[in-house]
C-alpha cells in the first residue's frame, strides 16, 4: 500500500475530547480517495459510490502527523474499488481501516461511463 497523503492535526480538527474528530478524518480520506481515484482514471469524472464499514481503530491528537494510503482492489467497467489504511507517521499506529471505496467513473451527465482501465497507475 502507498500512502499518498499527510495532514497534521491541529486545533480546529479535535472534538471536546481533544482527540481528532472523526469527521474531518473522513472528510479527508474522501478528499484523498476521490483524488487517488482521479489519478488511477486519468479523468475528472468520478462520484463516491460506496465506502464499506469504517473501523476506527485509535486517535490522533494534536500535533500527529497521519498519512492516508490507498491500494487499488479491482477494477470494474465503470467503476475501480480499493481500500484504505489511515495510520501515524511516525508511529505507524493505524488509526482508520476501510475496506471498500467505489468510485464509478462518470459522462457529463453524470451517468456511469466505461473508463478503459485495467491496471495500477504508479504513483
Amino acid at each position: 500500500m502507498n500512502f499518498y497523503s499527510r495532514k497534521l492535526i491541529k486545533p480546529e480538527d479535535l472534538n471536546p475530547n481533544r482527540t481528532l474528530f472523526g469527521g474531518s478524518l473522513l472528510r479527508w480520506i474522501d478528499e484523498e480517495a476521490a483524488i487517488f481515484a482521479i489519478c488511477q482514471l486519468n479523468s475528472d469524472r468520478v462520484v463516491t459510490k460506496f465506502i464499506s464499514e469504517i473501523n476506527f481503530i485509535s486517535s490522533a491528537v494534536m500535533g500527529d502527523i497521519i498519512e492516508m494510503g490507498m491500494e487499488v482492489i479491482k477494477f470494474g467497467r465503470t467503476s475501480i474499488t480499493f481500500r484504505c489504511v489511515v495510520r501515524n507517521k511516525f508511529t505507524k499506529k493505524v488509526l482508520v481501516t476501510i475496506d471498500k471505496i467505489v468510485f464509478v467513473h462518470v459522462d457529463e451527465n453524470g451517468r456511469p461511463k466505461p473508463h478503459g482501465k485495467s491496471e495500477v497507475t504508479p504513483g
